[in-house]
């Protein structure tokens, strides 16, 4: 199943109690020194608490979770939408892409599919807050992608430009 392909708008809700997890499921955080990032080809860096993310305008959307040959989970996951966090940062012209950067893990995100796409930094899931073996504090839920994308433990965004091209 590609989840770019499957219309998940008359799907159920799974409960969380039914959610697979694979990758990282036991760091802790802690809150008191916890900083979410914004760096990189930015007019205005960002450095936000945990509290200052919660007191952000919120997105709630119902976003299909899959890892394929392992499982899929259909939930209603709550945060703060990519595209609202990166205007924040004011990129600068040149801009291409978000190498979102968590516990172990990095990806990398053209920096028009925030605008187009389901993506934001969860906090919460069904209703609850995000446990760590889902990646508290912070989740990237990438609508259309698969869950190798969605990078758990989430610390920092860069904003990148497009690469150089290797001098010859």
């Amino acid at each position: 199943m590609n989840p770019a392909e499957i219309d998940n708008r008359d799907l159920d809700i799974d409960p969380l109690d039914q959610f697979g997890t694979m990758g990282p499921t036991d760091l802790t955080v802690d809150l008191v020194t916890f900083r979410l990032k914004v760096t990189g080809e930015v007019h205005r860096p960002l450095s936000l608490s945990y509290e200052e993310i919660l007191k952000l305008p919120s997105v709630t959307e119902d976003v299909l979770l899959i890892c394929p040959g392992y499982f899929s989970n259909h939930g209603r996951w709550t945060g703060v939408h990519l595209r609202d966090l990166v205007a924040a940062a004011q990129p600068r012209e040149g801009a291409a892409f978000l190498d979102i950067i968590g516990y172990e893990m990095k990806r990398r995100i053209p920096l028009d599919n925030i605008t187009s796409k389901k993506i934001i930094l969860a906090y919460r899931v069904n209703g609850e807050p995000l446990s760590k073996k889902h990646g508290f504090p912070l989740r990237l839920v990438y609508g259309d992608a698969y869950g190798s994308e969605w990078i758990k433990y989430v610390e920092e965004i860069v904003v990148a430009p497009w690469p150089k091209p290797d001098s010859q």
